[in-house]
């Protein structure tokens, strides 16, 4: 059996943890592109092929523990596409990994496409995420498509290499010698990531990209494909409904990129959310919860035993099992990715106790808490990968800076990143000094210029936010609402998860699904109540509220490895 393997995880964090700072002032902008075809037409090897899809697990032996009936029907395969789309014939070639689950019983579906975000995200077992979730609708009226895009995961992959150990680094030390440290391994990287990558990392870009997704569609013989995407999918469905408007049904975009800007103002939101997410919702929650936890009373006395334990860990790091020491650039992974998911807050407080002095068990257990998450969630700088293990974080990792870094150019000189990440980190401590590291700057960039999207001439898609996203703030997502004709908003108030489709809300998933399978299409713009904050200790208990898409995604990748 091919193994499936989805990386991170939670995908989106790949985004997340790497963000960019607010950007400086802009060029003028391009004149907009003519309509004409981006792309010469694929010759007919490519066109004409048909994938070999097979089970993904072997007939007749017992499924993976924790996967659901009914995961015996997915299906793998490949097909492969030119490595680049502007000249098809007689170059080279790129092998893309896919993965389809079909209704159960009746004709086959219509056809949904599915990304979880990055960008670079390995995305093959999202169907699997979809049957684990029992949306029912969906499940009995599409065939769901996962999809490792060109660069990772399954498909032809690109590299930055092993990295070096930083655990020295601090990006709140704004010693000159720290910050000399910090932009020469930011530089390095860059570098690094091109030998690595090789000729390859120039091809990997959004736009082409959605080229092998219409090939993927051609090659399927559909005539409009059907979307959902989240994070970094939001960015990716927008610029295929740009490039391919005939081709589009129905697109969901959940949990939004600024994707009428560019990759800099996408990430240049993430202090700002980051902030928002741990001082109105998780660091009042803990603090509610001192009875518990006994972190502190008040928001203010919780921050302060949370800068103490960090400090602690950056002075004796604890040993890890299955990796490099967990400091305080550990710690940070661990704050900033429970924040996705309110169904991570208990097993944070959890740790956060155990760290502070908890039973040789319990800190055990937050021990297993913080590399669990530091592993699911890329830190804020190059992660000690030695030569030839965990390759899918190390292509998901090249993959988001290929896309990133390709797609749009980076406003700024390298100098401007001291200066800025020391304004982030002063407004916003929690992530803002990390926004130091930014390889965009250092990146040798081929000559890419992505179609506007604007939203003109294609059928109105539908995005989900919730208010307190810390990944993709609500600001960028308002933005991109406005400047995408015909878009309309499903805004969750009172919510702060990253992903809120299949997570609970009735009232999401009741829009979500008269949209995709009935065609529904809202009159206007519409508000969803959010479903509230878990009790202390109720994650992964049956009394718990369902978890998200991308909550699923991470169980998947202890179940499949």
């Amino acid at each position: 059996m091919r193994r499936l393997m989805i990386g991170l995880g939670v995908t989106a964090a790949v985004a997340g943890l790497l963000a960019t700072g607010q950007p400086v002032p802009a060029e003028p902008a391009a004149p907009p592109q003519a309509p004409s075809r981006a792309f010469p037409e694929a010759p007919a090897e490519y066109a004409g092929q048909r994938i070999q899809w097979q089970p993904c697990f072997p007939p007749g032996q017992p499924l993976p523990p924790g996967l659901p009936p009914g995961s015996e029907r997915l299906e793998c395969g490949e097909l492969t596409a030119p490595r680049d789309w502007h000249h098809p014939a007689g170059g080279e070639d790129v092998t893309i990994a896919v993965t389809r689950l079909s209704p159960a019983s009746g004709p086959a579906g219509r056809a949904l496409f599915t990304n979880p975000g990055g960008p670079g995200g390995a995305g093959v077992e999202m169907p699997l995420a979809m049957l684990v979730q029992n949306r029912t609708r969906v499940l009995e009226n599409f065939d769901i498509y996962g999809i490792d895009v060109r660069g990772t995961g399954l498909s032809s992959t690109v590299s930055c290499g092993p990295q070096e150990a930083t655990s020295a680094l601090d990006a709140r030390d704004r010693s000159p010698q720290s910050i000399r440290a910090q932009l020469a391994l930011t530089e390095e990287f860059a570098a690094d990531c091109r030998q690595h990558s090789g000729e390859l990392g120039r091809y990997v870009t959004t736009e082409q990209t959605v080229a092998d997704l219409d090939l993927l569609r051609r090659v399927e013989q559909r005539e409009k494909v059907n979307w959902y995407g989240v994070s970094g999918g939001t960015w990716l469905g927008a610029y295929y409904a740009t490039y391919f408007p005939e081709t589009v049904d129905k697109f969901v975009l959940d949990s939004n990129a600024q994707f009428t800007g560019s990759w800099q103002e996408v990430f240049g939101w993430q202090p700002l959310a980051f902030e928002r997410r741990w001082r109105e919702d998780l660091r009042p929650w803990l603090a509610a919860h001192d009875d518990v936890y006994g972190l502190g009373a008040t928001p203010d006395a919780v921050q302060k035993t949370v800068d103490e334990l960090r400090a602690e860990l950056k002075r004796n790091p604890l040993p890890n099992p299955e990796g490099a020491p967990l400091d305080h650039n550990a710690f940070d992974s661990m704050l900033l990715w429970t924040m996705y998911s309110k169904q991570a807050f208990p097993s944070l407080g959890d740790a956060l106790a155990g760290l502070r002095g908890g039973t040789v068990p319990q800190r055990e257990d937050a021990v297993r808490t913080m590399a669990r998450a530091n592993a699911m969630a890329l830190p804020m700088r190059p992660t000690p990968v030695a030569d030839g293990q965990d390759p899918v974080l190390d292509s998901q990792t090249a993959t988001m800076f290929s896309i990133r870094c390709n797609d749009t150019r980076f406003r700024g000189r390298p100098g401007d990143l001291v200066w800025n990440s020391e304004l982030q980190g002063r407004l916003f401590p929690t992530y803002g000094y990390n926004t130091i590291f930014q390889p965009c700057a250092y990146w040798d960039r081929p000559d890419v210029e992505l179609r506007e999207p604007t939203g003109e001439g294609v059928p109105p898609v539908l995005m989900l936010q919730s208010e307190n996203d810390p990944a993709t703030a609500v600001e960028g997502a308002r933005i991109a609402n406005r400047d995408f004709a015909g878009s309309r908003m499903v805004t969750v108030a009172d919510e702060g998860d990253h992903g809120v489709y299949a997570a609970g809300n009735a009232c999401v998933d009741d829009v979500v699904e008269s949209y995709l399978v009935d065609g529904v299409v809202p009159a206007r713009d519409v508000t969803c109540q959010g479903v509230g904050l878990p009790e202390p200790r109720q994650a992964r208990t049956a009394a718990a509220k369902p978890a998200g898409l991308l909550d699923v995604l991470a169980d998947l990748a202890d179940t499949l490895g």
